[in-house]
């Protein structure tokens, strides 16, 4: 059961200022009284009138930058290509894909059999057209997907955002009639969990009203819903804590087996999980930080610490399976399925009906195998690759077949989906994106930096293979460094368009904090460490100055969300290093971050401010407290959401506030809505990518 919050983006020499910039540090006591608080209000009109003032002031000056309009034209032609892949989820004999284009921005649900997608123009049947649903209900619609029931997929429970949020509507839709189940089930707007357990029966977490959520505004009880009842008449079956995170339960159908469960997350990173049988819990005996999955009658379970148990010594990161039953009575006999070194991390796993793919990340290098359970026990094979570049692969339909399907790309490659059947040779490519942008001439190079503790910290370098490494090539260095994510090679079409293909030099960094080394790469950087993973960022900026790629004067950064973060602390703490950044939804205000949003949920990650001890390490990277009046910062384009009810616009909208009254040349755009992507179509994506590319072309050139 994989995580509910994982969460799907200068001149002066570096000794000059060295000293100057580690003045920032604040006192290790609570920051004096905040005069933008008003801000927080997200629809207030006083509110919205200051963004749309700093909207008018961002957009009046980019806009008339010729190259915005030719960026955002080509942008969207790209994103609303028919050329691109329609990715598909099969549900019985269906193939169901949700499409956006010019002509269907808010998009449709559409299906096709195999036999017909595999054509180069399929015949798509509608199932669902959300630009008409959002006219009829008159309703700003965004799709957020669905959950089928297995095994027919008769029945699914559709998920309707109003503007992109995370918080949705849920109406129970009939897959064989294409429309709305009269009656059907139905649950309000909130940021609700639902999974059935027949089809009379939904397992729920849903805000029920006062006192059901968590203090980071998820829900913290389920309960079983009948069809046809009330749901206040539904019952309960678990509640957590306030200080929980979130509460789930789910029923897993695998292979023939049936299993209830109920996950009840203690922190980001540590959870408790339950087995209902016959209305009973049981709990399952794991270390909190573990996760739970099931292949089978096979108990599975990722470590992120090491764990002691038989004797044995089971290190962290490593994948072990185990009998379920046996498991249950105790018995702790299990095979490892993967084994971490130091420079190798899981990367995922899909099953099919006889085997468990494994993704394996080596040097941030995709690798995949499977293994088959026979008679007990599990037998190891390597699987085929019709290429190199980071690879994804999954599972057609578990419980019926070996087929599966698999995707290639890396930063100069389009995108190719291939399907293909277990022990029946490669698989055949099915579809492939054409190229957008011109990539002759460029090459793909790994690199390593050293960080200030002796680290080495991998980075990717897209440029030109005749580049001259004079200082002068305009370079984006993109970073995020948290919550266990890995940044891998994909092909970026808009990257590509708006950067690659003009000369700029593209990076991509693996800091501490993110998944490419597994957990103890996650670990070294979280709370009171974090300064770790800003200073493997600002190893690889100075590496690449250091090779002379580039040079403060033509050396920008951008990130986003945790990417955010990391953006705030780059300009507070290195000013001298960078020339422009983009800062997108991102964190700043790491004192009232917990009190904003779902922002309580990642205490795991940084640390709580409201305990003094912890407060003394996150005050040294709180961007809001630490910008000062009078330093030659690096020119800012900040870029947030109204819709975004996971990391709250205040961050963004204060950041700038302080900063224009302390003097500072800073941008600032706030899209009305597109939650926490920050966007809610191919029109506003466009139009964000090209604001974010003139900017920074304008600044590094």
């Amino acid at each position: 059961m994989k995580r509910f919050l994982k969460i799907l983006l200068i001149a002066i020499p570096v000794a000059v200022l060295l000293s100057a910039c580690r003045t920032n540090e604040m006192s290790n006591t609570e920051p004096k009284e905040d005069s933008y608080l008003w801000l927080e209000d997200v629809t207030g009109d006083k509110q919205l009138s200051w963004v749309r003032e700093q909207n008018k002031l961002s957009q009046g000056e980019l806009e008339a930058i010729p190259l915005f309009t030719e960026l955002k034209d080509r942008f969207r032609k790209i994103l609303d290509s028919r050329e691109k892949i329609p990715m598909v989820t099969q549900r019985g004999k269906w193939l169901y894909n949700f499409w956006q284009d010019d002509l269907n921005p808010k998009g449709l649900i559409r299906r096709a059999t195999l036999e017909e997608y595999k054509k180069d123009r399929p015949d798509w049947k509608l199932v669902l057209d959300i630009d008409q649903l959002a006219r009829t209900d008159g309703e700003n619609w965004v799709y957020k997907g669905h959950t089928a029931l297995k095994p027919d997929y008769r029945r699914t429970l559709l998920k309707l955002s109003r503007g992109g949020a995370d918080a949705v509507v849920i109406r129970e839709f009939d897959l064989d009639a294409l429309e709305f189940v009269e009656d059907g089930f139905e649950l309000p707007e909130a940021k609700t969990s639902v999974s059935w357990k027949d089809e009379n029966t939904l397992y729920v977490s849903s805000d029920f009203g006062e006192g059901s959520l968590t203090e980071s505004g998820y829900p913290r009880i389920v309960k079983e819903w009948k069809r046809g009842t009330p749901l206040e008449n539904a019952s309960v079956i678990y509640e957590g804590e306030e200080k929980d995170v979130y509460i789930s339960a789910s029923t897993v159908r695998d292979h023939g087996f049936e299993y209830d469960f109920i996950n009840r997350a203690i922190t980001f990173w540590t959870s408790e999980v339950f087995l209902r049988r016959n209305g009973e819990l049981i709990k399952i005996d794991k270390q909190d930080d573990a996760e739970v999955d099931v292949f089978k009658n096979q108990l599975l379970l990722t470590l992120r610490s090491d764990w002691e148990a038989e004797g044995k010594v089971w290190p962290a990161g490593a994948l072990l399976a185990a009998p379920l039953e046996n498991f249950l009575k105790g018995e702790r006999d299990f095979e490892m399925l993967f084994i971490p070194t130091p420079r190798t991390s899981l990367d995922g796993t899909s099953a099919t009906k006889n085997w468990l793919i494994v993704n394996e990340l080596d040097n941030v290098k995709n690798r995949l195998y499977r293994w088959k359970l026979s008679d007990g026990a599990w037998k190891r094979e390597d699987m085929d690759l019709p290429g190199l570049g980071s690879v994804s692969a999954w599972g057609v339909e578990s419980d019926v077949s070996d087929d599966y399907w698999l995707s290639l790309t890396d930063f100069l490659t389009p995108s190719s989906l291939y399907r293909g059947t277990i022990g029946q040779g490669a698989p055949t490519q099915l579809k492939s994106m054409p190229s957008f942008f011109e990539t002759r001439g460029l090459e793909i190079q790994q690199f390593e930096a050293t960080s200030k503790d002796g680290t080495k910290v991998p980075y990717f370098q897209v440029s030109r293979k005749d580049m001259k490494l004079d200082g002068s090539n305009p370079t984006q260095l993109y970073g995020y460094g948290g919550f266990e994510i890995s940044l891998l090679s994909r092909y970026l079409a808009t990257s590509g368009v708006g950067w690659m293909e003009k000369g700029g030099v593209y990076v991509l960094a693996n800091i501490r904090g993110g998944g490419e080394f597994g957990p103890r790469w996650h670990q070294a950087a979280l709370k009171a460490n974090r300064q770790k993973a800003y200073d493997d960022f600002i190893a690889i900026a100075e590496d690449l100055v250091e090779r002379k790629v580039t040079s403060p004067d033509h050396l920008g950064i951008r990130g986003g969300s945790n990417g955010g973060l990391l953006m705030g602390n780059m300009l507070v703490q290195r000013p001298d290093l960078f020339k422009a950044i983009v800062c997108q939804v991102p964190l700043l205000d790491m004192w009232r971050y917990d009190k904003l949003l779902a922002g309580a949920s990642w205490v795991g990650e940084y640390g709580d401010p409201d305990k003094p001890e912890e407060w003394a390490f996150l005050r040294n990277y709180s961007p809001y407290h630490l910008v000062r009046e009078g330093v030659g910062y690096p020119r800012v384009l900040f870029t947030t959401s109204t819709r975004d009810d996971r990391v709250h616009p205040a961050h963004a909208r204060k950041m700038v506030a302080r900063m224009k009254e302390q003097g500072h040349d800073v941008l600032y755009y706030e899209n009305i809505e597109g939650g926490h992507g920050g966007a809610a179509n191919n029109e506003q994506r466009a139009y964000m990518e090209a604001l974010a590319y003139t900017f920074l072309w304008n600044e590094l050139k």
